[in-house]
């Protein structure tokens, strides 16, 4: 039997309400809605069965392509920033094992998820419809200059790093939407940035420091 495939679904979720508790709310993360989303979605059905025993620790993991799944609180933190509403159209860029997806569902009335690795988004479209979560579209693409056809979102939510604010994705934003993007590049320090649109203005706000893979643009 694989590394973690015996473990029982109570015992998983017992480890997620120990993880929303330890690494959510006391890194002062306070939002309900936000830590009900984070109690409720199994982040080791997310994983490969061999990291499922590691799936509500405090540390990314790897998933397909060499990419990662964020660790919880990072998830969170964003999710938050986002400040989703329950009519919310929310646009992901990077969906990877589809687990951030689940947590912004939870949040808004819908999510487009943007994915540019195939193998990653036909999992994560899998599992995601596996779970239930029908509110997610998930998109095979370049995501680095957003998704104009479901333009204007409430929300979009970044988890890679672009060397700056892409304009294309501000612009989709819908008056008084937010952006949560982490900006700097793979080599040097990033920040975890918020940038909020009020009519053609916004303003930016520094969330703190993070370490994401690079935001690829096709050629």
């Amino acid at each position: 039997m694989a590394k973690g495939a015996g473990v029982s679904e109570s015992r998983q979720r017992d480890r997620r309400l120990a993880m929303v508790r330890r690494q959510v709310e006391s890194r002062g993360i306070s939002d309900r809605r936000v830590l009900a989303a984070m109690r409720s979605v199994p982040r080791h059905r997310f994983v490969s069965v061999r990291h499922a025993d590691q799936a509500y620790e405090d540390h990314p993991l790897p998933i397909a392509a060499d990419q990662t799944i964020s660790q919880p609180y990072i998830v969170a933190l964003m999710a938050d920033a986002a400040a989703i509403h329950p009519d919310h159209r929310v646009l992901e860029v990077g969906t990877g094992s589809g687990y951030g997806a689940a947590v912004l569902a939870h949040l808004g009335a819908s999510v487009i998820t943007v994915e540019r690795h195939r193998v990653l988004a036909d999992r994560a479209a899998q599992v995601l419809d596996d779970l239930g979560y029908h509110n997610v579209t998930v998109v095979t693409g370049d995501g680095s200059q957003g998704h104009p056809p479901g333009a204007p979102y409430d929300a979009v939510v970044v988890t890679a790093a672009a060397d700056g604010i892409p304009p294309a994705l501000v612009d989709q934003l819908a008056d008084g939407g937010r952006l949560v993007i982490p900006v700097g590049s793979t080599a040097g320090a990033q920040e975890l940035t918020l940038v909020h649109r009020r009519g053609d203005a916004t303003t930016t706000r520094p969330l703190g420091p993070v370490r994401f893979v690079p935001l690829v643009e096709d050629s």
